[in-house]
């Protein structure tokens, strides 16, 4: 098993084989939330207009993400997973755009097979990739906006390779470097309410989930929820 390290949007367009886009911060722990809560599945889209379009086609879809971290006027949540975890989406189509994660995910179209990656569901990950033994695995950490690497994310692959190659990852190292990191901190800075403190905890809750969210390729690509 070949596995490759790749970061943000530039990345995701060149992973290849298994593919696992990684956005910790948030949205892809308010994925996995959302699911968990019962939703049926996700609509992960690149812009605010085809989320709108979506609506305006589907009027009883729920409309979630950001921009810039701060939820989208009009949208009914924004990407905090401290928000959405309180939510019922029983059966419910929820359309997600956020300004690095689903870049991620509409820009790997050379991928066979997309994963979304979070510390949350990180157990569940590996152990697919270990049954479903691809030639191939890429790790797409998106970082800052899709286009600058940060702490969590590349943490988060380094967990997952470690995981696969069979060696010990030291995951409260890693919780300390995304601490003190600014992609951490902003967490606790009262100046920026839309990062709420809940989030960051939630966030870093190793395998909290015992699925995975994988992407069915499709007009318009949907994720689904699976176990191993």
């Amino acid at each position: 098993m070949e596995i490759r390290r790749l970061s943000t949007v530039s990345g995701a367009a060149e992973a290849r084989g298994l593919a696992v886009i990684i956005d910790v911060f948030r949205a892809f722990t308010t994925a996995a939330h959302v699911m968990a809560n019962g939703a049926s599945h996700i609509v992960p889209v690149g812009t605010v207009e085809e989320a709108f379009e979506l609506r305006r086609l589907h009027p009883d879809w729920v409309l979630m993400g950001e921009r810039g971290g701060i939820k989208v006027e009009g949208f009914d949540y924004g990407n905090s997973p401290y928000e959405v975890s309180r939510v019922d989406f029983k059966g419910r189509i929820v359309v997600q755009t956020t300004g690095a994660g689903t870049q991620g995910v509409v820009n790997a179209i050379g991928a066979d097979e997309i994963l979304l990656g979070s510390f949350v569901m990180a157990g569940a990950i590996v152990e697919h990739i270990w049954r479903a033994r691809p030639s191939v695995v890429s790790l797409v950490a998106m970082g800052n906006f899709g286009v600058e690497p940060n702490e969590e994310d590349e943490s988060c692959a380094e967990y997952i390779e470690s995981c696969l190659r069979g060696r010990a990852p030291d995951f409260e190292a890693m919780r300390r470097r995304i601490r003190v990191a600014p992609s951490g901190t902003k967490f606790f800075d009262p100046s920026r309410p839309q990062f709420r403190e809940e989030d960051f905890h939630l966030a870093l809750e190793l395998d909290r989930f015992d699925f995975f969210l994988r992407v069915a390729k499709g007009d318009p690509f949907t994720v689904v929820m699976e176990r191993p």
